[in-house]
């Protein structure tokens, strides 16, 4: 049995404080047991327009993040954070830049996943329409990420919308899905935890959704209710109050092949085509 840690943040554009609030949960986590504590997405500086200036203290931040996983001997998946290279060290020359989402051991940086899906959607809320891809490069690759408990299939917010991601990442391996998000109060009203529970009973994976709540700026407001449910789609636990707090909750591999093995999804499965 594991374990695992979901939080949920208030974060805003001081990069110092917010980092305040990280270590706080991390501590939290590892007094409460946990092996793995995810963030939500934006985590370390939510704030319009600062992405490129954000993007340009990647590898200070990164390595910050690489120190209190050693100094905590806790995994973090670290929700994400603005980079302005892609994968293999190339530059984005046209001012973009990718979202990027890190799962970090206590000794390394282990894998990297950039968001796929991007959020160009018209909402009903004081913003209106997001359009991620003009200020983002999408990622392409499918990443899943080795821990000693169990194998991490990284997604983050809007990736939760498609489910052959989450497919994908089951077929390469994946127990636990991680899905740190900063879902607007609209949409995530209506679909987070939905999504959720439906794509960890796709996958028949435990699923952790980190999520950011409340107001970040004037305009920009985010709906919360970290979450996390279990390979059979099940509500484990779901943070209804607002504020920067964090759930804990089991993870047992040895369950999760059961539930696999007595209900098997993917040797079912069948490409129809129409």
């Amino acid at each position: 049995m594991t374990l695992l840690s979901v939080a949920q943040m208030n974060s805003q554009n001081d990069i110092e404080a917010n980092f305040l609030v990280i270590e706080s949960l991390i501590q939290q986590s590892k007094a409460n047991g946990a092996e793995l504590i995810v963030f939500p997405e934006n985590f370390v500086c939510f704030a319009a327009g600062k992405q490129r200036e954000t993007a340009a203290q990647f590898e200070d931040i990164q390595k910050r993040l690489e120190n209190l996983a050693h100094q905590y001997q806790i995994w973090i998946v670290a929700g994400t954070l603005p980079c302005p290279f892609r994968p293999d060290g190339s530059v984005i020359e046209d001012g973009r830049v990718r979202t990027v989402s890190l799962c970090i051991s206590p000794e390394r940086t282990e894998a990297r996943y950039d968001k796929i899906h991007l959020f160009d959607v018209q909402v009903g809320d004081a913003v209106g329409g997001y359009q991620e891809s003009k200020f983002f490069e999408p990622g392409t690759d499918v990443v899943v990420a080795k821990t000693p408990f169990g194998n991490i299939g990284l997604m983050v917010c809007y990736d939760l919308r498609f489910p052959e991601l989450a497919l994908t990442l089951r077929a390469r391996g994946a127990n636990i899905l991680t899905a740190p998000a900063a879902f607007t109060y609209t949409t995530g009203q209506m679909h987070w935890q939905l999504l959720l529970q439906a794509r960890a009973m796709d996958s028949q994976s435990i699923v952790l959704g980190a999520a950011q709540q409340g107001w970040h700026g004037e305009k920009r407001q985010t709906w919360g209710h970290a979450a996390a449910t279990n390979s059979r789609g099940q509500v484990l636990d779901l943070i209804l109050n607002p504020s920067a707090q964090l759930i804990t909750v089991p993870f047992d591999l040895a369950e999760q092949v059961q539930i696999r093995e007595s209900m098997p999804l993917m040797q079912h499965r069948k490409l129809v085509q129409f």
